[in-house]
């Protein structure tokens, strides 16, 4: 987790709302990514939907088993779908998100028994320092 708060750091450094995210398969990251929505405009370059890009094409493959996904706070509903659709099979996140947390909070899209892939999911790692880094950030940009 210590290594998706450094990707968050640089969201922050860009003025982006400070989510980092990595994957890492074999102990090894194989990807990194953190928000960009801003910077390219993009309403799905999230943290998780740019690791999980980045970890297909170092994969080359678009099923990322035997990944696990780590990210500082709870994805959202499109994340979580491309994590179920990626068949990443485990999920580490840190702060939960009431407002649009979608893997417990309001939906737990990655535990779903009707889809075709579960994700096991362990939320609240790190919570208090993954929510300061989003805190100061608001904080900062009101």
């Amino acid at each position: 987790m210590k290594l998706a708060l450094a990707e968050a750091e640089k969201a922050f450094e860009q003025d982006e709302v400070p989510i980092g995210c990595i994957i890492v398969r074999d102990e090894k990251v194989i990807a990194k990514g953190h928000n960009l929505t801003e910077q390219l405009k993009d309403a799905t370059a999230h943290a998780e939907m740019m690791a999980i890009t980045s970890a297909s094409a170092a994969l080359e493959s678009r099923y990322l088993t035997e990944t696990t996904l780590y990210v500082t706070i709870e994805p959202c509903a499109m994340c979580a779908g491309a994590i179920v659709l990626a068949r990443i099979p485990r999920l580490v996140f840190g702060g939960y998100d009431p407002k649009a947390g979608a893997c417990g909070t309001l939906y737990n899209i990655t535990e779903d028994n009707r889809l075709n892939h579960q994700v096991h999911t362990i939320g609240g790692v790190m919570d208090n320092e993954c929510a300061k880094i989003i805190q100061e950030y608001f904080r900062k940009s009101r």
